[in-house]
């Protein structure tokens, strides 16, 4: 399956910032490079969420292993073009079923753990799946069972440690014959789609974003460029592998450079700071809110030796410019600040190309605008605009708002059975429903300023309120209801649901509503935080609910 238009390819491959290979291809490279490297870690109290013992497989074992899985896969009668949904926590099977998947060239959609039958059974319709891959128990449920919502009991996989420690033997004679014919007659190209993650994008309901191997390396190069990635680094990796974060973040970019990856979920604070000392780790992630704790209790840092920590990354929210001064002055560790999204938004505001730690807390180089660039390498990745959200003219003043769009190699081509309908520019740059604002002295930031549209962002996690309305319309005495967000200083925002009942009934209690959520499968992050019982809904002339109106209410915000 490709997406990209042949000039396109042609255009991205001539210039050098597309090029031919897969994932798998670099990690064969790898195993011949650096066969005793070790390329992937589990965290040490894996046993606390899942089953089997921590797995440190090298690059020559995860080559090893993901042939066997590749094998096995064949046998089950997975093949090139298949759509397969993958559902894991944070765990080494997950990095060594991506490898398998690209060798047969299967379309994966990686699932978040939280979601459930709902959600599955959703995205699935749109997705086409014919086989689900889980394990058999986080936190003592099985994510394989979800797979019913999505396939037949039949195409289910049920993933476990057994799987890999079989394939670290290695394949017989016959079954690398049969591995290496079954390649020979379904290449794997390049351009050719790799995933389909999952996104609210700009319009308020679920979207699969298709991405190509290509489109995944550019955006690994845009990180490891940006946050200065060396040969061979140990990366830290506590976010889930399901999306840009953790793939163009990690996956990827590891891959290509000879990294090792550590693995971490979910984030348990006191095992996250030891696997950074005792792994050596050079690079990893983390939320602003940890972030600031550390800041703020010194003692809880110096009780770690981190003599290897050269940076931390962090996104999501606004950084507080303190907690960068107290890295970079007293803890002697850099902080950059990344902006990113699956569809292949990608700027980072990094100590080299933005050095005031109060404009990388909130401002981003405004990348491919002229003469205007980062000094981190990634500028030939990038091109942005900003568009006046009204009329779509291109803005260009110092203090001017608009919709940030983007356009370069790591963009994708368009949603999942939509194409690019209405979210790309008449000259092709993804409109990312963003509002940012132009600022510093010369125009040469961004500030994000908001969404433009309403999905909420809970910790990183993106919701679209369009959906939950539709589901809670069912719950028993309501005449309207709509949720919204309302700020949050840990995750940024949370969940309100606004509700208008029938005359006489009293309000329900929030745990009611949650429990009705439950009941319908809709994931445990999806559900409100707070109620609150209004007359009617605002609305305009259209009929349109005025999410910001409800959220600045709930803020106790003026209108």
């Amino acid at each position: 399956m490709k997406t990209t238009p042949t000039h396109r390819i042609r255009e991205l491959t001539a210039s050098g910032l597309w090029g031919d290979k897969t994932l798998c291809d670099y990690l064969q490279i790898q195993a011949e490079l650096a066969p005793d490297k070790l390329a992937a870690i589990d965290q040490p109290n894996r046993d606390t969420f899942a089953s089997g013992k921590p797995l440190r497989l090298t690059f020559s074992e995860l080559h090893a292993a993901s042939d066997a899985m590749a094998i096995d896969f064949l046998s089950r009668g997975i093949g090139y073009g298949d759509h397969v949904m993958i559902q894991m926590p944070n765990v080494v099977e997950l990095i060594i079923c991506y490898f398998a998947l690209s060798k047969l060239g299967v379309i994966a959609s990686p699932l978040p753990v939280q979601y459930q039958r709902h959600e599955i059974s959703t995205l699935s319709q749109v997705f086409g799946t014919q086989w689900f891959i889980g394990i058999d128990n986080f936190k003592g449920a099985s994510l394989a069972e979800n797979g019913l919502a999505a396939v037949p009991e039949s195409q289910i996989i049920t993933m476990g440690t057994d799987v890999v420690v079989r394939g670290l033997g290695g394949l017989n004679a016959e079954q690398r014959q049969q591995l290496s014919d079954y390649r020979a007659a379904h290449p794997v190209d390049a351009n050719d789609i790799f995933t389909v993650c999952w996104t609210s994008g700009t319009t308020g309901t679920p979207k699969g974003v298709p991405r190509s191997h290509n489109m995944w390396f550019a955006s690994g190069y845009m990180t490891s460029s940006g946050s200065d990635y060396a040969q061979g680094d140990v990366l830290l990796n506590p976010f889930p592998m399901v999306n840009m974060s953790a793939l163009g973040g990690f996956l990827f970019p590891a891959t290509r450079l000879g990294c090792t990856i550590v693995l971490h979920h979910p984030i348990d604070v006191p095992v996250f700071l030891k696997q950074i000392e005792l792994e050596q780790v050079n690079f990893t992630i983390a939320p602003p809110a940890l972030l600031n704790r550390l800041a703020y209790e010194p003692a809880l840092w110096h009780s770690f030796e981190f003599s290897a920590l050269r940076a931390i990354g962090s996104g999501s929210a606004p950084l507080s410019s303190d907690m960068i001064t107290t890295f970079e002055q007293d803890y002697g560790v850099k902080i950059y600040n990344i902006y990113g999204s699956n569809e292949g938004i990608a700027l980072i505001s990094s100590p080299s190309a933005v050095p005031d730690p109060e404009q990388r807390a909130a401002m981003f180089p405004r990348n491919g605008i002229g003469d205007i660039d980062s000094t981190s390498g990634e500028g030939a990745y990038v091109k942005s605009k900003v568009i006046d959200v009204d009329t779509r003219h291109t803005l260009e003043n110092v203090g001017q708002r608009g919709e940030l769009c983007f356009a370069g190699p790591t963009v994708f081509d368009g949603y999942l059975g939509l194409g690019a309908q209405d979210v790309f520019t008449e000259d092709g740059y993804f409109r990312t429903g963003d509002l940012v604002e132009i600022c510093g002295e010369k125009g040469e930031f961004y500030r994000i300023a908001g969404r433009i549209k309403d999905i909420i962002n809970r910790g990183g996690m993106k919701i679209s309120p369009a959906e939950l309305d539709t589901v809670l319309e069912g719950y028993p005495g309501l005449i309207e209801v709509a949720v919204c967000a309302y700020p949050d200083a840990e995750l940024g925002e949370r969940i309100c649901a606004c509700l208008v009942l029938q005359e006489g009934l009293s309000p329900p209690q929030l745990a009611d509503l949650c429990q009705f959520l439950e009941a319908k499968g809709v994931a445990k992050f999806k559900w409100p935080e707070r109620l609150e019982v209004v007359g009617q809904l605002p609305r305009n002339p259209l009929g349109k609910v005025l999410r910001h109106v409800l959220s600045q209410s709930v803020a106790g915000q003026p209108n």
